[in-house]
């Protein structure tokens, strides 16, 4: 167990890493959203480029943050039972979640995006649109971001099977939203 333990930290750390790039690019596409609209009305200019590099990190936030949420448990549940049930129980449904829902269909659909991503690199795709940008890119953040939030599933599967045999304490708590 202390060598998957091991494994946990790594994957961990590198949701960190990628995390924190993440929130970056949130930045990143405000501030290129921001001067596109001040060149677009002021100059009366405008590139579908930069409306491309807006989608493409905006794609990147969703797909390489999801595994970020995903080690912070600020994931989106469903909180039908979780919150009325205990601790253990809370660990069981986690771990029910983990192998039969998150990690089949993000191992699924990183498979079913590999070719999709493949054939744009293969083909040289680039936009349709005027000063559009090369696809490939963004589709390869489709298989990146599946295989990551694949893998924090794993490191979070091994620290509830850590917290059940009692190797580790974890927080299982969850505040439903305000809203």
């Amino acid at each position: 167990m202390s060598a998957l333990l091991a494994v946990s930290r790594l994957i961990d750390w590198l949701s960190r890493i990628v995390g924190k790039f993440s929130e970056y690019m949130v930045l990143f596409c405000c501030l290129i959203s921001a001067g596109n609209a001040i060149v677009r009305y002021t100059f009366n200019y405008s590139s579908n480029g930069w409306l491309e590099i807006q989608w493409y990190l905006f794609a990147f936030v969703v797909m390489l943050g999801a595994s970020h949420a995903l080690r912070n448990n600020e994931h989106v549940r469903v909180d039908l039972i979780y919150g009325a049930v205990s601790e253990k129980a809370r660990i069981w449904i986690d771990i029910v979640g983990l192998i039969f829902l998150l990690l089949p269909a993000c191992i699924y659909l990183a498979w079913l995006c590999w070719p999709f991503f493949a054939l744009s690199y293969q083909q040289g795709e680039i936009s349709g649109n005027a000063g559009g940008l090369i696809r490939w890119p963004v589709k390869l953040i489709l298989v990146a971001g599946f295989a990551l939030l694949s893998l924090q599933g794993v490191s979070e599967l091994i620290k509830r099977v850590a917290a059940l045999t009692g190797r580790i304490s974890i927080d299982t708590t969850y505040e439903k939203p305000l809203q």
